[in-house]
């Protein structure tokens, strides 16, 4: 049982915690989902300050919390709401660079210890990237822990100011995914998937993330060339949305790829389930919510070598290094001609998976820095 749990049980005033959640990426918004419940479950007083559509995404008051909504913007009016919310606090959790800006602000002149979580890292260039670097700064020192989700993320907190970053202990969101009682219902609904998709009788590879730049879908579809010799073509489907999707479609278009883009999809781990190979092209990932999906699907995944990846996934992936088409291609034609590396890649991934925090682990591990910060344990 945990100090806080204890508390609570002895009839002290248990601690009282606001999570803050900005856009949120699925990762993130699972996460802080997961966290409140078992926060919740151990006694621990829970306000989710965060947009509405989050709420209706996730069901934060579902698991016990009280949601507060609070638009994603940084202007005075959501700063003085999530004022107000942080009031009677003992501490405030920030999930994402600007949730922990609104978090700083909102707590300026005031005691409250701040916990900020970096679940991933934005992206910026020009001045731009220098606007970005002086709010990671602001937010790295404003902070009493940073807790990042890979290792580069907790030197990167470390090399803006942050006096303490600590590794986050993140457990996988579970999709939201009825599972069928029976393998021939599995079966089927791969079957029907895939004939919805257009990939009957041929390999389906599988791609999910927004379509931004540094996803390195130019580069994925530089690799699709490589397949158009093939017989049959595999199809590639990328299921996301984003600024790039005019250029890839015209691409795809003019240059005859065996590429479908499918738009933001509620059913990605059915997508994913009905797929041979799962793709991850990006320049930087930290806890990628596809290649752990992949992995618990036991779906062969390729991916680039960045980030975070290669010490979430250990051997259970094809590491490519990032923008080499060229090998990005050649690792999955060749995953497409060998089931017995496939079947490796799978079991790799169920052990590999099993490896993760549970969810337990990662409430003990945030419940201990709580106890650490509030002192009152």
């Amino acid at each position: 049982m945990s100090h806080v749990s204890s508390h609570a049980a002895h009839g002290q005033t248990p601690l009282r915690t606001v999570q803050v959640l900005g856009g949120g990426s699925a990762g993130s918004s699972a996460h802080v989902r997961s966290l409140t419940a078992g926060l919740v479950a151990r006694g621990v007083r829970v306000t989710v300050c965060a947009p509405s559509e989050a709420e209706r995404a996730y069901g934060f008051g579902d698991v016990g919390a009280h949601h507060l909504p609070v638009p994603r913007s940084s202007d005075p009016a959501s700063v003085a709401a999530l004022r107000v919310a942080c009031a009677d606090a003992d501490l405030v959790h920030a999930h994402g660079l600007h949730a922990a800006l609104r978090a700083s602000l909102a707590l300026s002149g005031r005691r409250i210890p701040l916990v900020v979580t970096w679940h991933t890292r934005s992206y910026a260039e020009g001045a731009r990237a220098h606007l970005l670097r002086m709010l990671e700064r602001r937010v790295a020192r404003a902070a009493s822990v940073v807790l990042g989700t890979s290792s580069d993320l907790v030197d990167r907190a470390r090399a803006r100011g942050a006096r303490d970053a600590r590794l986050a202990a993140v457990s996988f969101p579970p999709p939201h995914r009825p599972e069928p009682s029976q393998e021939d219902d599995a079966e089927r609904a791969r079957h029907k998937t895939r004939a919805e998709l257009g990939a009957v009788g041929r390999p389906l590879l599988m791609s999910v993330g927004t379509l931004e730049q540094h996803r390195g879908y130019e580069v994925l579809l530089d690799a699709a060339h490589a397949w158009l010799g093939l017989d049959p073509a595999p199809l590639l489907v990328i299921a996301g949305e984003g600024p790039q999707r005019a250029t890839l479609q015209r691409r795809i278009e003019g240059e005859g790829l065996p590429v479908r883009l499918v738009g933001r999809r509620d059913d990605v781990a059915d997508l994913l389930h009905a797929a041979d190979i799962a793709v991850l092209p990006s320049s930087w990932e930290s806890r990628s919510l596809l290649a752990q999906e992949a992995l618990h699907a036991r779906v062969p995944l390729v991916a680039t070598d960045v980030g975070g990846i290669p010490e979430l996934v250990g051997d259970a992936a094809e590491l490519v290094p990032y923008g080499d088409a060229p090998a990005l291609a050649r690792a999955i034609e060749r995953l497409l001609t060998d089931p017995e590396r496939c079947a490796a890649l799978r079991d790799a991934g169920t052990a590999q998976a099993a490896s993760w925090p549970s969810e337990d682990a990662t409430v003990a591990q945030v419940l201990s820095v709580y106890d650490e910060l509030t002192g009152t344990f």
